[in-house]
């Protein structure tokens, strides 16, 4: 079984803008989002993946990933997954060798920027950068699959 222990993050300022190492802009929409699963289509360049995610508050969710051809991608997203799109541009920083993932949001999310740090155990220690804010892991909010329904400009 796949899982994903990560950890979500504000930002106290624009400094990490400084150490960013690369960014890729992401479009993903959402074909099912019920208590227990999310299911997603996410497109990044030319690629393309489906998403299947445990939607368990915390830390720690099964996630599985498969990559599908881009012009499917782009029809699902288009036809069949619920609006608003979630578009972002995520930007990757390191810090004491650990990668952080900085998602800055587009469009109806527009405004709102969350960092994450994905690891391997939830034992795993990691230091927080001078950057980084207050968590919001445990807040529904920030997940991607609340955003497509709720998006940040209408709270």
């Amino acid at each position: 079984m796949a899982i994903e222990i990560e950890h979500k993050f504000l930002l106290k300022d624009e400094s990490w803008r400084e150490k960013v190492k690369k960014a890729i802009i992401f479009k993903q929409g959402y074909l099912s989002s019920i208590p227990t699963t999310s299911i997603r289509v996410r497109i990044s360049d030319e690629q393309a993946w489906l998403n299947i995610k445990s939607a368990t508050i915390g830390n720690k969710r099964m996630e599985f990933e498969y990559e599908i051809p881009l012009t499917d991608a782009n029809q699902i997203i288009e036809l069949l997954c619920k609006k608003p799109i979630i578009e972002k541009t995520r930007h990757y920083v390191e810090h004491e060798n650990k990668t952080w993932e900085i998602d800055e949001f587009h469009g109806e999310n527009q405004g709102l920027i969350v960092a994450e740090i994905e690891l391997d155990s939830e034992t795993q220690p990691f230091t927080i950068p001078e950057w980084i804010g207050q968590e919001v892991t445990q807040d529904i909010r920030y997940y991607n699959n609340n955003l497509a329904v709720n998006p940040y400009n209408s709270w």
